[in-house]
C-alpha cells in the first residue's frame, strides 16, 4: 500500500527503515504522474538531510572483476564503520534484461551487511531516465545516513560522463595488459578518470599488473586531469585477495580533503546540482513535447510528408515546434 502522505517517507527515511526505504525508491522509479509529484515532494523535504557522503563512482573494462572490488571494497568499508550504498547507472537493462540483478546476486556477502544497501537501476527506459532515478536515490540513502555512495556504471560510452557527473571522485578498474587495454578506453573516461586501479594484481599476475600500473601513468601524463588540484594516482589491487583495496579509499580520501579544502568539491557539487536541474528541464520539454495535442495530430502527417521528399526536415521541425 504506497501512502499518499510524504512526511510518512520522510519520517521513515531518516529513521533508516528498511521497508519505508525500499517504498521511497519504489516511488522515485514509478513512472505513474501521482507517484512521480509525491516523489519529488519527498525528495524536496529530504535535501536538507543530504550532502555530507563520499560520492564515488566506480567503472572498468569488461572482465576487470568490478562486482568482486565493489563487494571487497564495500566489505572493507563497512568494516570500517561506513554505511554503504551501492546504486547503478545501467542504460543497456532494456536490452540485457537485469544484468544488474545479477551483479547484485554475485555481492553476497555485502548484501547481507546491515550497513551495506545495494540498490539495481531500474530496467528499461533512457540513460537518462535512469540517471535521473539513481540520482534521486542517492539523496533518500544519503539522508537515510548512509555516508558512502558506489554509483556503478553497468553499461558503456556515456554512462561513464553521466556517472561523474553525479559523484566527487570516479575510479577507473584497468587490467593487466595496457596496450591493448588501452585501444579500447576512450580518451575521455581516462580524462574522467580521477584514479586508475589495475585489479587482479595477484598469483602469476603480479608482475604484469606493475607492468600495466607504469603503462597507465605514462599515458595519464599526456592527458589534462579532471582537477586542477589533484593528480591521479594510478594504483594495483586484487579484489580477490583483498590488498590495496585500502590505497584506494586512503585515495578517496586524501582527494576528498584535498578538494574540501580548495572549495572544489562544494563548487563541483553546485555545477551538478545545477546541471541536473537542465537535464531535467530538457526531459521535461520532450515528454511536454510529444503529449501535446497539436503535435500529436500533426506528427503523422509530417513525418510521411518528410519520408516522401515533399518537405524539408528543417521546415518540417518548425512546424512541429511552432505549429505553424
Amino acid at each position: 500500500m504506497i501512502s499518499d502522505d510524504p512526511q510518512f517517507y520522510v519520517q521513515g527515511v531518516l529513521k533508516c527503515d528498511r521497508r519505508v526505504l525500499a517504498k521511497t525508491i519504489t516511488l522515485i522509479e514509478s513512472s505513474l504522474r501521482a507517484h512521480q509529484d509525491l516523489a519529488r515532494t519527498i525528495i524536496d523535504l529530504l535535501l536538507p538531510y543530504t550532502g555530507k557522503a563520499i560520492r564515488l563512482g566506480i567503472t572498468g573494462v569488461p572482465g576487470v572483476g568490478k562486482s568482486t572490488f565493489i563487494e571487497s571494497f564495500g566489505t572493507m568499508l563497512v568494516k570500517k564503520g561506513h554505511r554503504v550504498a551501492v546504486l547503478a547507472v545501467d542504460p543497456s537493462s532494456k536490452r540485457s534484461g537485469g544484468s544488474v540483478l545479477a551483479d547484485k546476486t554475485r555481492m553476497e556477502k555485502l548484501s547481507i551487511e546491515e550497513n551495506a544497501f545495494i540498490r539495481p537501476s531500474p530496467s528499461g527506459g533512457t540513460l537518462g531516465g535512469v540517471a535521473r532515478k539513481t540520482r534521486e536515490t542517492m539523496i533518500v540513502c544519503e539522508a537515510a545516513g548512509f555516508d558512502v555512495m558506489i554509483v556503478e556504471t553497468v553499461g558503456v560510452g556515456q554512462s561513464e560522463t553521466t556517472v561523474a557527473s553525479m559523484v566527487d571522485f570516479f575510479l577507473l578498474l584497468m587490467i593487466s595488459g595496457a596496450g591493448d587495454e588501452l585501444q579500447g578506453i576512450k580518451k575521455g573516461v581516462l580524462e574522467l578518470a580521477d584514479a586508475v586501479a589495475v585489479n587482479k594484481a595477484d598469483g602469476d599476475n603480479v608482475e604484469r599488473a606493475e607492468m600495466a600500473r607504469k603503462q597507465y601513468e605514462t599515458s595519464l601524463h599526456f592527458l589534462a586531469p579532471s582537477s586542477p588540484n589533484w593528480t591521479p594516482p594510478v594504483l594495483t589491487c586484487s579484489a580477490i585477495e583483498m590488498t590495496g583495496i585500502d590505497k584506494i579509499w586512503e585515495s578517496v580520501l586524501a582527494h576528498h580533503k584535498r578538494l574540501t579544502l580548495t572549495g572544489e568539491l562544494q563548487a563541483n557539487r553546485k555545477k551538478q546540482a545545477v546541471d541536473w536541474m537542465w537535464s531535467l528541464v530538457k526531459e521535461g520539454l520532450k515528454e511536454r513535447f510529444y503529449q501535446n495535442p497539436e503535435v500529436k495530430k500533426l506528427l503523422p502527417e509530417i513525418i510521411m510528408e518528410v519520408e516522401s521528399g515533399k518537405t524539408a526536415s528543417t521546415l518540417a521541425a518548425a512546424r512541429l515546434l511552432f505549429f505553424a
